[in-house]
């Protein structure tokens, strides 16, 4: 595998590694071993190991390095709370003022999102799913909802990958389609419930899971990662 991978796919499989719950929480990633893993310099995984680090899926520590992030399921719960808060209103303020050029760009994004679930992509399911919500937040044209949401969607990432069984993702997409269905409508008090609704749901299917199989070591769940990466772009 070495030196065929640029950045973008570095972080790709990264991603598909840590989304997949692969990884032990709190494991070390240490840039030697994914350097010679993709046969790149640390330089070059440092600064992918940063972009994952902005993007919330690990964590970073001056002089110490990255880790996969170790979140509690009370931190899960506190998060969700939120999002139901802020989402509820969010939901509310959209029905009342979709246009029909926001309707076909939200329908566009839902077929990707069912095209990821088809395609078994976890990655992909996780990413689309957190954009659904986050489109939803730039169609209020609030800047202050918008960093909002891109921080509680960054937070919830990883607690989907360690605590959310892999199936629940055809679940997450039928929900979103209750909730675009209630959006399509303009009916503000059904696209609020529907988004509550749906939040409430996802917490109910969160879990503490084992630690998986082979957690001291990185290779398995980088190479089903990779795997999965080739997979896809063939």
């Amino acid at each position: 595998m070495t030196g065929r991978f640029d950045d973008q796919a570095i972080h790709a499989i990264l991603s598909e590694a840590l989304l997949s719950g692969r990884l032990m929480a709190g494991a070390k990633l240490g840039e030697q071993r994914l350097a010679a893993v993709f046969g790149v310099t640390r330089e070059r995984i440092r600064k992918v190991l940063l972009r994952l680090g902005h993007e919330r899926l690990i964590e970073t520590f001056p002089n110490r390095g990255a880790y996969v992030v170790n979140p509690s399921i009370e931190d899960a719960r506190e998060i969700y709370e939120a999002r139901r808060v802020v989402e509820g209103g969010i939901a509310w303020h959209v029905a009342e003022r979709l246009s029909d050029e926001q309707q076909t760009v939200l329908r566009a994004h839902f077929t990707s999102e069912r095209q990821a679930h088809q395609h078994r992509s976890r990655a992909d399911s996780v990413r689309l799913s957190g954009e659904f919500h986050i489109l939803l937040a730039r169609m209020t044209k609030n800047e202050f909802v918008i960093r909002t949401m891109q921080e509680l969607v960054a937070r919830t990432s990883m607690l989907v990958a360690f605590f959310e069984d892999s199936n629940a993702s055809e679940c997450a997409v039928d929900e979103h389609e209750e909730i675009l269905l209630a959006l399509e409508s303009r009916n503000p008090a059904a696209a609020a419930h529907a988004m509550m609704a749906h939040l409430a749901l996802i917490e109910t299917r969160l879990h503490p899971r084992a630690a998986p199989a082979g957690k001291a070591d990185l290779l398995p769940a980088l190479n089903a990662a990779i795997e999965a990466y080739e997979a896809r772009a063939k």
